[in-house]
């Protein structure tokens, strides 16, 4: 892969070596290079969004106006969808305004919301595209290179199966200090359980792309640890050597309170001790059928001498005169 930066200057990636190794700032992606890049394949950005009316346009806006071919940018998205999850507030009018298709997880503001991994599964199924990108609402500095690195891996290398993206985290007003549960969950239970994932420096980042048969191979789980799964069910079928990450520079979304953080811990907790069972489970089936496979070898060995005791005793029942040899 041979990716160019935005100053038009060529360069060339590192291979893959060993692990997780595909890693790229953002500006290696033109998004001329990569919109010529397509082949045909249709392109969409899904951004699930629950009550973030104050920031779900300046997330839409810039691609719309950069990266489609409405306001005279560059045609390199076909479809903006924000699936609003529940909103009670004025999510999905003002996605629209910004030039964005709207789907809603339920019939009304009423009908509440289904989860983060709920909505993702309803933007796989409504949406369009081949590749799908998917990034979050929140983000109050978003910008058209979030998508363009995000694609960039999937759009120039037919190996990749995931991108994640990774970034700064500000905390208030450190620069640093953001991702409290990536720090103090995900990333022990990948230490422990999966550590062929502690290339990933974002494991919960929400801004992801992935071709659409991968993700529909692999699935969309429920909730706030949908992200982590889909991470752990793609390596798990594909090979951690095939994620890739792209930085994305400085990432300021709304931190929440702590309080609010226990249920997505939760959440990530149970679906990855489920995961390390499941994954126990099949390393116990197979130890299992090769124990099987050696009772078998085994049984056609005893099998083998028994069937050499017959030939031997059929030997010794010879008469005498029927014996080779014989004199008689």
């Amino acid at each position: 892969m041979q990716p160019r930066l935005s100053d038009d200057r060529e360069t060339t990636v590192a291979p893959v070596i060993e692990g997780i190794e595909r890693r790229f700032p953002h500006r290696y992606f033109d998004p001329g290079l990569l919109e010529s890049a397509k082949a045909g394949r249709r392109i969409s950005v899904c951004i699930p969004a629950r009550n973030e009316e104050s920031t779900v346009r300046a997330v839409v806006d810039p691609i719309v106006a950069e990266l489609t071919h409405r306001r005279g940018g560059i045609p390199l998205v076909d479809e903006v969808l924000v699936v609003d999850d529940g909103s009670s507030d004025d999510t999905a009018d003002r996605a629209r305004q910004s030039g964005a298709k709207v789907v809603t997880t339920g019939s009304g503001r009423a009908a509440g919301s289904g989860g983060k991994g709920q909505a993702m599964r309803l933007a796989l199924e409504v949406a369009e595209g081949d590749l799908i990108a998917f990034v979050d609402a929140d983000v109050t500095n978003f910008g058209a290179h979030f998508v363009t690195g995000l694609l960039g891996p999937l759009v120039l290398d037919p190996t990749t199966t995931l991108v994640k993206g990774y970034y700064r985290r500000p905390l208030h007003d450190a620069p640093d200090g953001g991702g409290r549960v990536t720090e103090l969950v995900a990333k022990p239970l990948i230490d422990l359980l999966f550590p062929a994932l502690d290339g990933i420096v974002q494991p919960l980042a929400g801004e992801s792309a992935a071709p659409r048969s991968v993700l529909e191979a692999c699935g969309l789980a429920d909730g706030y640890s949908v992200e982590l799964a889909l991470l752990i069910d793609v390596a798990s079928r594909f090979g951690a050597g095939t994620i890739a990450q792209v930085d994305l520079g400085t990432r300021v979304h709304r931190n929440r309170p702590l309080a609010e953080l226990r249920p997505q811990a939760t959440e990530i907790l149970r679906m990855a001790l489920a995961r390390a069972e499941l994954g126990r489970a099949e390393l116990g089936r197979a130890e299992l059928g090769r124990a099987e496979l050696g009772r078998a070898e085994l049984g056609r060995a005893e099998l083998g001498r028994t069937e050499l005791g017959r030939t031997e005793l059929g030997r010794a029942e010879l008469d005498p005169a029927d014996r080779p040899g014989s004199g008689a």
